[in-house]
């Protein structure tokens, strides 16, 4: 056997040893009629899957590693991110380490448990790094998205990007609708996880204005911004009338942000940033402004 040989044995057997790692660590989600999903434990009793596969909330069970079949009751999901979580009494599986961030070019394994015969593998490499991922005009789904070119197979939503030493770069879903695998980083997941865990919903800010896009004069364009947005209409007693502003008013920044478009405000009106005053740089009759305005919370 020649040293390349031997390589590619050493990788091979270090790549099945990652699937039965995070193998351990992955459920089988029952929550629709058609094919069942996957779920990462992620906390004690805690898991992790993905919302669209959630078409029922009656009879809805887990299956783990070791053949059990518990019962699972939904703590909380949000579509917008098509993340749930599960609480299932008795789960008794290992938690899925999380892995360091992702780089392009990186060798993943999508692994998902679609069936009761156990768990599918498929190798690809993290092929794009990105951020946000836009569902719509003023509709951002995730800050920042993983995409591989791994084969994510029916059920594998739910399922885990991991490495090759079986920890997890995020949490796999075709929920987008995009034709591609995007993979919710580990970190946000668990972020978006906690929210839910604590409250059932995620927060999502808002200053109360009605907008449209318009072009800036060429002085006040640059590299990262040809757009703002212009102020039509600012709700009563919302946070941007508290903080100033104005019909007429285009908002061009926040928080040094450039706002293109209704995309980039609620980029910029994230959650953390809920309760705390933000800037919030306008052109008010051509002339630059810099207001602070304390971000809302969406009811």
């Amino acid at each position: 056997m020649t040293q390349t040989d031997s390589m590619l044995v050493a990788l091979s057997r270090q790549m099945a040893d990652a699937v039965e790692r995070i193998a351990m660590s992955l459920v089988m989600v029952s929550g629709r009629p058609r094919q069942p999903a996957t779920g990462i434990a992620y906390d004690d009793e805690l898991v992790l899957t993905a919302d669209h596969v959630l078409e029922r909330e009656d009879r809805l069970t887990v299956q783990t590693y070791d053949n059990r079949v518990l019962g699972a009751q939904i703590v909380g999901r949000d579509s917008s991110t098509d993340l749930a979580v599960l609480r299932v009494k008795g789960l008794n599986v290992p938690i899925a380490a999380a892995a360091a961030e992702a780089r392009v070019g990186q060798l993943g394994l999508a692994v998902g448990r679609p069936s009761p015969e156990g768990v599918m593998a498929s190798l690809g490499v993290v092929s794009k790094i990105g951020g946000p991922l836009r569902m719509g005009r003023g509709s951002v789904a995730l800050e920042r998205y993983i995409q591989t070119d791994a084969t994510p197979y029916p059920g594998f939503s739910g399922g885990a990007l991991v490495d090759v030493t079986g920890a997890a770069f995020g949490l796999l879903t075709t929920g987008f609708g995009r034709g591609a695998a995007i993979v919710i980083p580990m970190d946000l997941a668990l972020k978006v996880a906690g929210m839910l865990t604590k409250q059932g919903y995620v927060k999502r800010g808002y200053l109360g204005i009605v907008s449209q896009q318009v072009r800036l004069p060429p002085a006040q364009r640059s590299d990262a911004q040809e757009y703002g947005l212009l102020v039509v209409r600012v709700e009563e007693n919302s946070p941007a009338e508290k903080g100033g502003l104005l019909v007429g008013d285009i908002l061009l920044t926040v928080e040094g942000q450039p706002i293109n478009d209704a995309d980039d405000l609620v980029a910029a009106l994230h959650g953390d940033r809920i309760g705390k005053p933000v800037a919030v740089r306008v052109s008010r009759g051509g002339i630059p402004q810099t207001l602070t305005v304390v971000v809302g919370q969406k009811g």
